[in-house]
């Protein structure tokens, strides 16, 4: 039996909101500041989309990034707190609703661009995810996700899907019970796109300026012909 489960993620954000919206907004997760925001917002813009549905949207910045272009963004997360954070700041619509429970029938639109900025931790959730994403895309939608590089983040670990332990190295001392993360291969997340039905029409790498190793990994899936 697993040590760590998909529960365990929310029960762990759950004591992190406040925290986390500090990092978010005071700017202290320094690798997002330099890289890997600028990095999501040029993704989804270069898609050039009326609607983008945020799954995993936390406090919400990416959904307020994006209404600045003008686009019509709804923001979802399982957490009833960061959602009340976003809504109070904002800048586009937001719910709370977790992957599972993600579908047609419980938003009732589609999206040309969905994106899921550093959300997707968990195992089954994030399989029920791509199993729903399809059909909540318009025809030439897209989805977008940007995810740790698993080179990268590997360390000294077996380089094969699994659960990790969590950690918050780097962070402020107010940050309790790291969520433990489910670690996918280059190769396992390029099949989790084509076995729902989308083919990878993009895998950008962007880069820390200062050692010049990958910040992240961004994939983005387009619905096969």
């Amino acid at each position: 039996m697993d040590e760590f489960s998909d529960r365990q993620i929310i029960d762990c954000w759950q004591q992190n909101v406040e925290p986390w919206v500090a990092a978010v907004r005071d700017g202290q997760i320094e690798s997002r500041m330099q890289v890997t925001n600028q990095a999501i917002i040029a993704a989804v813009l270069a898609r050039e989309p009326t609607t983008v549905l945020d799954v995993g949207c936390g406090e919400g910045w990416l959904v307020r990034e994006l209404a600045k272009a003008g686009i019509d963004s709804l923001g979802i997360d399982v957490v009833p707190a960061f959602i009340s954070c976003a809504q109070q700041a904002g800048g586009g619509r937001f719910k709370t609703l977790s992957f599972e429970a993600l579908s047609p029938g419980t938003l009732n639109e589609q999206f040309d661009v969905l994106v899921c900025n550093f959300s997707l931790l968990g195992k089954t959730s994030v399989n029920h995810l791509f199993q729903q994403a399809p059909s909540l895309l318009t025809q030439d939608g897209a989805l977008i996700v940007q995810t740790v590089h698993p080179v990268a983040a590997c360390g000294d670990s077996s380089y094969e899907d699994g659960w990790r332990p969590g950690s918050w190295v780097g962070f402020s001392d107010s940050f309790k019970a790291p969520a433990p993360w489910y670690f996918r291969t280059l190769a396992s997340w390029q099949t989790l796109f084509h076995e729902n039905g989308f083919t990878v029409s993009e895998m950008l790498e962007p880069l820390l300026p200062a050692t010049n190793t990958p910040a992240s990994v961004i994939f983005i899936g387009t619905l096969a012909a």
